[in-house]
């Protein structure tokens, strides 16, 4: 491609900024703790696109102005004030084209590591975990960094409709890539029909780590996190966290291309994610699979996907604070 990587001015890009953070540019990110990147992407999608406009709907998704402050309740810490954040736009994608937009965007991830920024990536459906997850394990070693991974489905088929790209592969093509061993994955949500025992037998011969819904109704949560925790900690000094939107009970968060009932709620995925945050060393992050056209009127899924953003700034914020202190 000619034109820049990241921006403000692609065809599916959305000119505001999350939650008014100042632009930023992908060349210049010197004394940059966090910065924000969307990737408009949905053409790795199985059921219901649309999540090509996530990024603007998750930015859209707040009532506080561009100057306000936002301290966390529990905390007092307002992240903006412990973490330099930028927004640099959208990546710069070619609608259609899934080799040449997954390649641009790990270019571009790997651009943001190598300055020691940190990307958090506002999908787009879970295809852009490939380039995400992969470009950052480019930078800080492949084998080095570990993924936790929301979601109602394990992502690790072994091809998508043929394909070996899609938002139904990209836990399975970092896995075989090297970038991101088995053993380095947690995964918490799984549920419903999919995918078939063979694949699953796969997932368990690689070593991944897997709660179901099931574990989490019988042993609850909180000692589910405690495990997958004790897990990432073991030997991975560096964690990237993907969020699957669709971790959630779709009755709060229906806007998403698979939907799949008796998921997490929202509050769950919350508390969850912002002390993952605080108790790891995060260095990437990607929300994916929000789909503004089944949001309905009220933008529920898209208000929730921009609290994740937030939840994962403060557990950030809080480590720092606590390091500092």
């Amino acid at each position: 491609m000619d034109e820049p990587i990241v921006g403000y001015d692609g065809n599916l890009s959305n000119r505001s900024t999350f939650a008014g953070v100042k632009r930023g540019s992908i060349g210049d990110l010197e004394k940059v703790d966090v910065a924000i990147v969307g990737a408009p992407f949905d053409w790795g999608t199985t059921f219901r696109p649309g999540a090509r406009f996530g990024p603007g709907a998750i930015r859209g998704a707040d009532y506080l102005g561009p100057d306000g402050e936002r301290p966390h309740l529990p905390t007092g810490i307002d992240p903006f004030r412990v973490l330099e954040t930028v927004d640099l736009g959208d990546f710069h994608l070619v609608p259609g084209y899934i080799e040449e937009s997954i390649s641009n965007i790990r270019r571009g991830i790997q651009m943001i590591a190598e300055q020691d920024t940190v990307p958090i990536v506002l999908g787009g459906d879970h295809t852009i975990t490939f380039p995400n997850a992969g470009g950052i394990a480019d930078v800080y070693g492949h084998g080095e960094v570990a993924l936790v991974h929301f979601d109602a489905h394990a992502d690790t088929g072994e091809t998508h409709f043929g394909q070996l790209v899609g938002h139904g592969t990209p836990m399975r093509r970092l896995i075989e890539s090297g970038a991101v061993p088995g053993h380095r994955f947690v995964q918490i949500g799984l549920r419903g029909y999919w995918p078939p025992p063979t694949v699953v037998e796969w997932m368990r011969e690689h070593g991944m780590r897997s709660y179901l819904m099931t574990d989490i109704v019988e042993r609850g949560l909180v000692p589910v996190v405690d495990e997958a925790l004790h897990h990432v900690l073991d030997g991975a000094s560096k964690v990237f966290i993907s969020v699957d939107i669709d971790v959630v009970d779709p009755g709060m968060a229906p806007g998403t291309g698979t939907p799949e009932p008796g998921g997490l709620t929202s509050r769950e995925l919350l508390d969850t994610i912002r002390r993952l945050s605080r108790e790891l060393n995060v260095v990437g992050a990607d929300v994916v699979e929000v789909s503004p056209p089944y949001d309905g009127p009220g933008q529920v899924t898209a208000f929730l996907a921009n609290r994740v953003v937030l939840e994962v700034l403060n557990g950030m914020a809080e480590r720092r604070s606590r390091r500092l202190s």
